[in-house]
């Protein structure tokens, strides 16, 4: 494992727990101006390196409306509400 990959994580990202494989999942929160709130998460294996990376877009009641996959391949955000 990459411990300054680590470190770094975890001065960046507010968040994060360890997942079954080893690896860990982070993630930080940002308010926005109308009540919706964005949160990033970064998904890691056990040597740090990451494997995902995303963000969800909650609306003022907590429920996910979006969610913008962004590594390893942009996939554009996608209204949860469309099918």
């Amino acid at each position: 494992m990459d411990q300054t990959k680590r470190r770094a994580n975890e001065r960046k990202f507010e968040h994060w727990y360890d997942l079954p494989n080893g690896g860990r999942k982070y993630w930080y929160d940002v308010s926005g101006r109308i009540g919706w709130m964005a949160r990033y998460v970064k998904e890691v294996d056990a040597q740090e390196e990451t494997i995902l990376f995303y963000q969800e877009i909650y609306n003022e009641q907590g429920e996910l409306v979006e969610y913008h996959q962004k590594y390893p391949e942009d996939k554009r955000h996608k209204r949860l509400d469309e099918d």
